[in-house]
């Protein structure tokens, strides 16, 4: 139900964008660290009945029970009699600040994906990602560096691998981009849209003119 509405959504909102660029937008909304933020904004930690181990450790704030249970939470109000229209309309209330977040986000997306699209364009050799993790097994924390040619960049850090692995990817974009000179073409496009936008508030455009 999730992904339905929130492709449709893309798709009516960004009919002139690419295939690959609407999936990417979809997967930086519907992943289990965005249900998470959602799942933290509206409180929903404080109800989820828990057992006495993952009380302890800090169950409540965890993205993985967080990402479930607001999926459950979607689950529930399609299948208790509300249907396509009061399902979509819940997604649409706690996701649409997401999606418009995640229109102008360019590189940041998904920032392991665009370093290695970066790195594959300039032929700098295919990213290979150096972990190390402190902490006890149930709270452990995840440093992540990312290795491009002989050269390592951007430092991550994370409560799981992957979190610590894109922190570190954007860092390395960072850095890597900076040196090539190179600048985020979506990025451009939303500044320069956005200036447009100023310049025909302001009336200074052709049609103010």
């Amino acid at each position: 139900m999730l992904g339905l509405v929130v492709t449709e959504a893309l798709y009516r909102t960004h009919p002139d964008l690419s295939e690959g660029r609407l999936a990417k937008l979809r997967a930086a909304v519907v992943n289990a660290r965005a249900l998470a933020e959602v799942g933290r904004a509206i409180r929903l930690g404080e109800h989820v009945k828990l057992g006495r181990g993952e009380e302890s450790t800090g169950g409540r704030n965890k993205a993985s029970i967080l990402s479930d249970t607001v999926e459950a939470v979607i689950g529930a109000v399609h299948l208790s009699g509300g249907g396509i229209d009061t399902s979509s309309a819940v997604v649409h209330r706690l996701f649409d600040p997401l999606i418009e977040a995640a229109s102008a986000m360019g590189a940041g997306l998904d920032w392991k994906t665009s370093l290695q699209e970066l790195s594959a364009e300039h032929a700098l050799g295919v990213p290979e990602y150096v972990i190390a993790d402190t902490g006890p097994d149930h709270q452990k924390t995840f440093t992540a560096q990312v290795r491009v040619g002989d050269r390592l960049y951007g430092n991550g850090t994370g409560r799981s691998k992957k979190e610590a692995e894109q922190a570190a990817a954007e860092t390395a974009y960072g850095e890597i981009a900076s040196q090539l000179g190179v600048t985020d073409p979506a990025e451009t496009a939303a500044e320069a849209a956005a200036g447009n936008a100023a310049a025909g508030k302001s009336g200074t455009g052709p049609s103010g003119s």
